[in-house]
């Protein structure tokens, strides 16, 4: 029950976060790669904050001996960036410049703007399903 509290509190979070930020408006994201027209560097700032957060995660995290709501940390081996990995990247880029929209703002958008929002989201599980299905 704990552990649900936490990711409970920890969604809440982050969905606040992409309101106060504004980056659930797929016009922020778009103004931000139009970088030769009225370019919008709202973005750069919300990645910077992020990216300030996740650094002092990943300090604290190696002097922990285990996390507080689970027995080990759950972290992702070391890879070689691959066709597969350069791919995937690619695909996911060019769906957040065309959409607006990435996953974690996209299911928080569908509280605002659902009509739209849902159909990113519902393309998104599409996606995901041929995805499973071609066990790709």
């Amino acid at each position: 029950m704990r552990r649900a509290l936490v990711s409970l509190a920890s969604g809440g979070l982050f969905g606040s976060g992409l309101a106060v930020s504004g980056m659930m408006d797929p016009k922020r994201v778009r103004g931000f790669l139009d970088i030769f027209g009225d370019w919008d560097p709202t973005l750069a700032f919300v990645m910077g904050g992020a990216t300030a957060v996740m650094a002092l995660g990943w300090l604290i995290q190696g002097r922990m001996p285990a996390p507080a709501f689970a027995d080990e940390f759950q972290l992702p081996g070391t890879r070689l960036i691959d066709l597969r990995l350069v791919t995937g990247s690619a695909m996911f880029g060019i769906g957040w410049g065309l959409a607006g929209l990435c996953p974690g703002p996209g299911l928080a958008a569908l509280v605002i703007e659902p009509m739209s929002a849902g159909i990113f989201v519902a393309s998104m599980v599409a996606g995901m399903a041929v995805h499973r299905a071609a066990k790709l």
